[in-house]
Order: C-alpha cells, then sequence, then structure tokens
C-alpha cells in the first residue's frame, strides 16, 4: 500500500511541478463543496482553475467512477498517469499530463469550460482560506484551527 501511495505522490509532484510551469499555484487534496476531494487543485494568475485527477494505475482509473463531479469546480479538468499508462481510456474531453516524481509534460491539453462567477469566487476563497490555514499549520504545528473551510 505505501509503494502506491508513494508512486501516486510521486505523480502528484510531478503534475504540480508542471502546473507551476504554466503559471498555476497548486495544493493536493482540496476538498469541494460537493464533498469530493481534488488530487489537485491548481489556481493561474487569471483565475483559471485546474483540477488534475491523478491516477496511479488503469485499475485505479477504472474504480474511479466519481471524477465527473470534478467538472462543476474547474474551468479545465485533466487526469495525469504515468508514462505505462494507455492514454486511449481518458476520456477525450479531458486533458492528459504524464507525469513522474521530477516532472510532468502536457500531452493533451484539456477543452476550457468557464465557470460561472459565483462559483468561481466560492473556488477560489477556499482556495485562499486553505492555503492559509495549511501555511499557519507549518508555523504553529501545534495549533489546531477549527475554522471550517
Amino acid at each position: 500500500m505505501s509503494d502506491t501511495r508513494d508512486f501516486a505522490r510521486g505523480l502528484c509532484r510531478g503534475a504540480t511541478r508542471l502546473l507551476a510551469q504554466q503559471g498555476f499555484v497548486a495544493m493536493m487534496e482540496v476538498p469541494l463543496a460537493n464533498g469530493r476531494r481534488a488530487d489537485i487543485l491548481g489556481l493561474g494568475r487569471d483565475g483559471e482553475i485546474r483540477i488534475v485527477e491523478v491516477k496511479s494505475s488503469l485499475a485505479d482509473f477504472r474504480a474511479d467512477h466519481k471524477w465527473p463531479d470534478y467538472r462543476d469546480f474547474c474551468d479545465r479538468l485533466y487526469f495525469a498517469v504515468a508514462a505505462e499508462f494507455d492514454d486511449a481510456v481518458i476520456p477525450s474531453d479531458c486533458g492528459l499530463i504524464r507525469a513522474d516524481a521530477w516532472g510532468g509534460a502536457l500531452v493533451r491539453e484539456a477543452p476550457l469550460l468557464p465557470l460561472a462567477a459565483p462559483r468561481r469566487r466560492a473556488v477560489m476563497l477556499r482556495f485562499a482560506l486553505m492555503a492559509g490555514q495549511r501555511f499557519n499549520q507549518l508555523l504553529d504545528p501545534e495549533f489546531a484551527s477549527d475554522a471550517a473551510l
């Protein structure tokens, strides 16, 4: 189990590095208002929101039926997969990132499906609050904030 988790963490790291190269700030494990949790949520300078769903294997992809629920919380939806992953199984209306623990490459761009302004504001506010909370936890790990996100 730990090897699978470490492998998935490496894919997250590589995809996050790619987002940074594209001008996005990203956080991993971001809870969404619908109760789902995005593997990676990236916020661009222009307010564009990207979600990257990380799949460590074909079995992981086939077992996951929740990824369509992320569409309502981003402008573009991607999958990040390893080099040996079969690209043909990734839906054509999603972007594709090939990643490893050291970086990522954009294989296919995701279509832009702009969020409505109120949803964009809500996602950005949640992102900002979570970023602040995580930063504060780094500065003062003994203090547990009760602030709900």
